[in-house]
């Protein structure tokens, strides 16, 4: 396995570790209103900051792996060749898009850390849940600028790493 493919993994187990987060946060809330009349503060602001943490740790690791919902009637019908051709031009439009909105988002860190934005029981500063959320879609602009160039360059790169997570 090369390094770029433990990187690849790394960003995968990332977002793994925070869809168990979520998972934990929603479960000991419920447990705590239901049984014990009681929350744990700041719950909700914290849970949906990580709820938006996990989408963008996700699009980094579906955007590599090709996991994401797609639409392949034009596919399905084309030559190998077209299809290559195909996935070439979707991952480029999808790498414009993400980029565009990694910026973007970079603009919501910069304004919650000036704007002192605090969450409301505890008072804790919001933008490191932003920072964390912009880093997971740094990370998938990075996945899909290697996956785009394994498309065009390695494009049994692809193939073997999807037969080796089949297997495993």
């Amino acid at each position: 396995m090369s390094g770029m493919d433990r990187f690849i993994d790394a960003i995968e187990w990332c977002a793994a570790t925070f869809v168990g987060i979520v998972a934990a946060d929603i479960f000991v809330s419920v447990v705590l209103r239901k049984f014990f009349d009681t929350s744990i503060p700041d719950s909700y602001d914290i849970g949906k900051m990580l709820l938006g943490t996990l989408i963008f740790w996700g699009i980094a690791a579906t955007s590599y792996r090709g996991g994401h919902i797609t639409v392949d009637l034009l596919w399905s019908g084309a030559s190998p060749r077209h299809k290559r051709w195909i996935d070439i031009f979707a991952t480029l439009v999808l790498l414009f898009v993400v980029t565009v909105q990694t910026i973007t988002l970079f603009d919501k860190v910069r304004a919650t850390y000036t704007d002192h934005v605090l969450t409301y029981d505890l008072g804790l500063p919001t933008w490191p849940f932003f920072a964390v959320a912009w880093l997971g879609d740094v990370s998938a602009v990075l996945l899909i600028a290697i996956r785009t160039w394994r498309l065009v360059f390695q494009p049994q790169a692809l193939h073997d790493a999807s037969a080796v997570k089949g297997v495993e």
